[in-house]
């Protein structure tokens, strides 16, 4: 089973940026809502360990569902740059920049999800979320 680890870095009102590492690696960056106490569609989620399983999404195809998330379901794996396309999610990127004057991005989303797709198959996965800010 792969070792997959969240390290949110910083966290601001307007989201949080973190790195995920894959078997001790760093893939990439992430980008996360901010902490509002686990609102769904609005909050990151709690730091703790997580089971995450393949699903089939109607929106993202092919992707993984972070399970086991108190009072939350639909938390998934998926491309997009900036906070206002997680809605609770965890958003993939090869590096942090600007899009729009908006600080808070991910780019090269796309492929950077693709890629993690193929590095972690289709077998489910531990996550587990640390922050250190």
């Amino acid at each position: 089973m792969k070792i997959v680890e969240l390290i949110r870095l910083e966290e601001t009102d307007q989201g949080t940026m973190g790195v995920l590492r894959i078997d001790k690696e760093v893939f990439c960056c992430t980008l996360e809502p901010p902490d509002r106490e686990n609102e769904v569609s609005r909050s990151s989620i709690p730091a703790q360990q997580y089971l995450c399983k393949p699903v089939e999404s109607p929106t993202h195809g092919g992707t993984f569902e972070v399970t086991n998330v108190p009072g939350r379901t639909h938390i998934l794996f998926h491309a997009g740059n900036v906070v206002n396309h997680t809605e609770g999610c965890i958003l993939l990127g090869q590096y942090f920049g600007k899009l729009k004057g908006d600080r808070r991005a991910v780019l090269n989303s796309g492929n950077t999800f693709k890629q993690f797709l193929n590095d972690v198959g289709r077998q489910p996965f531990k996550l587990t979320v640390y922050e250190v800010y």
